[in-house]
Order: C-alpha cells, then structure tokens, then sequence
C-alpha cells in the first residue's frame, strides 16, 4: 500500500481531572529532580481550575476547525495530535500514524516562536517519538515559527480591538498595551546560532504589528509565568511590575495581549486571568485581556495555507510570510540545542514568602 501525507498537531498537554494532576507534573519535570513537595504546591493551582488545564480541549476544538477548514479549500489530509506531556502522548500518535500507512507528516507546533522550548524541544521530543517507532516512524516536516504571519497577528488584533470593547468608555482610549509572553533565561535568550536572540526580537515583532494594526503608537512587553532560582536571570519585566509601571505613568487602563501563547492553558488563567487581574484591581487600574487565537478564523486559515505549501514543497505566499528568516530554524542544531536541558518552563510557587525561586 502507498504511504500518505497527513496532518500532526503537536502541543503542550496538560491535566484533565484531579488524578492528572501530579502525574503531569511528574512528566513536565522529570529529570530535573523536583520533589513532590514542591509539585503538590503548583497542583493546588490546577486544583483551584478542577484540576483541568483547557489547553487539551483547545486542541481538540482546533484540530475539529482544521479538519472543518481543510474540507473548505479541498486539502484532503488526516489529522492527528500529539502532546509531549500528556495523553495523547507524541509517541503513541506516531505510532498510530504508522499503522494507518503514514508515510508523511506536516507538522504545526502550538508555539509561533523560536527558542530551546517553544522550538527545540517540540523537535527533540518528534526525534525521540520516531525513534520509539522505528524504521516505520513516517517523516515529519516542522512549519518553522510562524509568528510574523498576517494571520498570526491578525488574530491577535482581532482580539486586542474587542478587549479594548469591554474597558469603560472613558478609559479605552487611553488604554495601555501590555503585550505578554512566557519568560525564559536569560542564557536561553541569547544563545549562539539562529535563534539567538531572536525570542524577544520576534515578540516585539507582533507586538508592533499588532499595535500598528490597531492604529496606535505605544506599546510595552512584559514577561509571565517565571521559574527557576532567584540567581538566574530571566528575561524582565513581569507582568505585574509592567502594571504597577502603567499605573505610574498614568495610563487609564491597560489591555493584557497574550502574543507569547496560541491557546489558553493553566499559566495563561492563573498567571494573567487570577494574579495579573488581582494586581490590577489592588492599583485600581482597568484591564481587559485580549483572546488567544484558538480557533480565529484567521489563525485557522494560515494553518491550511502553510500545510498545503510545506506539504507540496512549495515557497508560496503563506511560506514566505513566515519571513526570510524562517528556513533557518526547524533545522538541526537551531535554537539553542546545546543549552542545559535542565532549564523548565513550569511555574511553581515560591518556597518561602519574598523568594523567587521556582523550580
């Protein structure tokens, strides 16, 4: 039998039930030497949600509008979803595309930008699936970050202008943007080779594109959801400084912008929806957060775009609005591949009051 294309999705993951909770966290940090202890305390923010983070019905609700929309323009592929830390496991996935005769595989991470762990990592972890596999594992084909593509940005001015919506009247047009993204190490950051960098850079990319679609002129970024000890640098500021800053400079209101994130998961309703909203209620400051893309229509058609390209072998429009730059990642030996793997992006809480120092 001849060997066929597919469509792979490949994200996060995250607990769906109370007995997930610990297991995931288990598999998000293994290797890195977390005890328990220090587990059961971020597992109290899964447990204020249900124990439910919404990033695994996200991606079901995206793959059915990818499905919903390849029909549309008459790209006649199967699709698939694979997570690095939870059912579906990648591996498991890339074992049933083997056995439904997948010879080839176009593959859409739900991280837009380059980095050890919004990009490598997606790699290193389809690497180590196809090996578990075997010679039988099909091939896998990474759209490199797409974060500059209109229908990125054009989801998150979408978003942005109907935030700005709900602010009071009297506020809106003063508001201030505070785009936010995942923070990272410093040394992560500015690693050697292609995407050394080119994280920040790329977030104040969308950024200006965003504020420029909106037609407005000012802008800051401000970083969430960091881990790790006090000693080592983080990218900088965070969120909740950025507000207390917007208050300072008498803005009458300020819109949080996700830019960093293509869905809502637990750090994007804790960390944004929970402590940045309770922040911003002790200064008295009005603020909207504006919608990650998720299923926008815009979003979901730059997806089809792109797999029908990649999947020919085709530079068409949508491939190259991925930037002249875009060829140089999703190979190997991109972004930051000889960094500590040891480094983590799962936030938990600090082990004493006034510390920083999450693991």
């Amino acid at each position: 039998m001849p060997r066929r294309n597919a469509f792979l999705l490949v994200s996060f993951g995250g607990p769906e039930g109370p007995d997930d909770v610990m297991p995931f966290l288990r598999n998000v940090t293994a290797g890195r030497g977390v005890p328990d202890e220090r587990l059961a305390k971020v597992a109290e923010h899964y447990y204020e949600f249900g124990g439910i983070s919404p990033i695994n019905a996200q991606c079901r609700e995206l793959l059915a509008a990818i499905e919903k929309d390849f029909a549309a323009v008459g790209l006649d592929l199967p699709v698939y979803w694979g997570n690095r830390n939870w059912q579906p496991y990648l591996a498991d996935t890339m074992a049933a595309m083997a056995n439904d005769g997948i010879g080839r595989v176009i593959a859409l991470a739900t991280s837009a930008y380059s980095s050890f762990s919004s990009c490598r990592q997606y790699l290193d972890d389809i690497d180590r699936a196809r090996a578990a596999v075997g010679s039988g594992a099909p091939e896998v084909i990474k759209i490199p970050p797409y974060y500059r593509h209109p229908g990125f940005i054009g989801s998150f001015i979408d978003a942005t202008l109907a935030a700005i919506g709900t602010l009071p009247a009297e506020a809106a047009d003063g508001a201030e943007l505070v785009f936010t993204a995942h923070s990272i190490p410093t040394s992560m950051a500015t690693a050697s080779g292609p995407a050394g960098g080119a994280y920040a850079a790329q977030l104040a990319v969308v950024a200006e594109a965003v504020t420029t679609g909106l037609g407005r002129s000012s802008w800051r970024l401000a970083y969430q959801s960091r881990s790790g000890p006090p000693s080592v640098p983080w990218l900088e500021p965070d969120v909740n400084d950025c507000l207390e800053q917007v208050v300072a400079d008498g803005a009458s209101a300020a819109v949080v912008v996700p830019i960093g994130f293509v869905s809502d998961h637990l750090e994007v309703r804790f960390d944004l929806d929970t402590e940045a909203a309770q922040t911003a209620a002790r200064l008295g400051l009005p603020v909207a957060r504006a919608a990650t893309p998720g299923t926008a229509p815009r979003f979901v058609s730059m997806i089809s775009a792109l797999v029908a390209e990649f999947g020919a072998g085709q530079a068409g429009p949508a491939a190259q609005a991925l930037g002249p730059g875009a060829a140089l990642f999703c190979r190997a030996g991109c972004c930051g591949s000889d960094l500590d793997r040891s480094a983590g992006l799962l936030s938990l809480p600090p082990l004493a009051p006034g510390t920083d120092d999450h693991a």
